[in-house]
């Protein structure tokens, strides 16, 4: 990778990690914000996931500053306009504090060969996406890839593929001068324990970079969202006992 595409990297990647701060996650799409606005009386239209999106971001700027170093758009959301006619993107670069990125995944479709389990879709015109939202603004991105766990789960062609996936994805992204975030997560549904969470994720996370070595993936222009290790939501969680003398 050429010195100059690996230093723009790197600063974007030091400019999103500053202490204290953290990137904020808008990037939920129309059909997700779908039940957070039923819970609110609310009509899931344009015009309220903008107003939605307007609330977030048009706080203060010094209060937003000090803690958001970027904030991560969905498609919609980068091409709406505030209520004042003036484009998002164009809102945050006018206050030059506060990164813009991009989700480019577009959702999960089933892994054929598998009991239930899914891959993440969008690789096929992320290219041209990625070109395209660096010339708007855009400075890194999101793609998130799931597992499940189960006493057969997750396969190792589940693991394989969506590492693979994972990687190809950080490199077109790269080559677009785009700073990837990499999300493999573990979906917390299911009774398995924390231990074997554990061991899940340490092999996905070892698949993963393998995986990304092979890809030539530049590791210093990346950010890792690692799974939480957590026990499944249906886990019976047993009280040690205690006792009183």
């Amino acid at each position: 990778m050429e010195p100059a595409l690996c230093l723009e990297l790197k600063t974007i990647v030091k400019a999103l990690s500053i202490p204290g701060k953290g990137i904020l996650a808008a990037d939920e799409s129309p059909a997700s914000l779908e039940e957070r606005f039923l819970n609110m009386n609310l009509e899931n239209t344009e015009i309220t996931r903008r107003d939605y999106r307007e609330m977030l971001i048009s706080t203060e700027e010094a209060e937003l500053s000090q803690y958001i170093s970027g904030i991560l758009f969905h498609h919609e959301t980068l091409y709406q306009k505030t209520s004042k006619d003036e484009q998002f993107i164009e809102f945050l670069r006018e206050q030059n504090i506060i990164i813009p990125g991009i989700k480019v995944d577009k959702g999960l479709v089933h892994l054929f060969g598998t009991e239930g389990e899914n891959v993440t879709q969008g690789l096929d015109d992320l290219k041209a996406r990625c070109i395209q939202y660096k010339k708007d603004g855009c400075h890194f991105t999101k793609w998130r890839c799931v597992f499940t766990i189960s006493d057969n789960l997750p396969s190792h062609m589940a693991i394989e593929t969506n590492c693979h996936l994972l990687a190809r994805y950080a490199t077109i992204c790269q080559s677009a001068r785009l700073v990837p975030i990499v999300e493999p997560e573990i979906l917390t549904d299911g009774n398995h324990s924390i231990e074997k969470c554990q061991l899940v994720l340490e092999e996905i996370l070892s698949t993963l970079f393998h995986i990304f070595h092979k890809y030539n993936v530049y590791l210093e222009g990346i950010i890792l969202k690692p799974a939480m290790v957590l026990p499944g939501n249906k886990t019976e969680i047993r009280s040690p006992k205690i006792s009183f003398i």
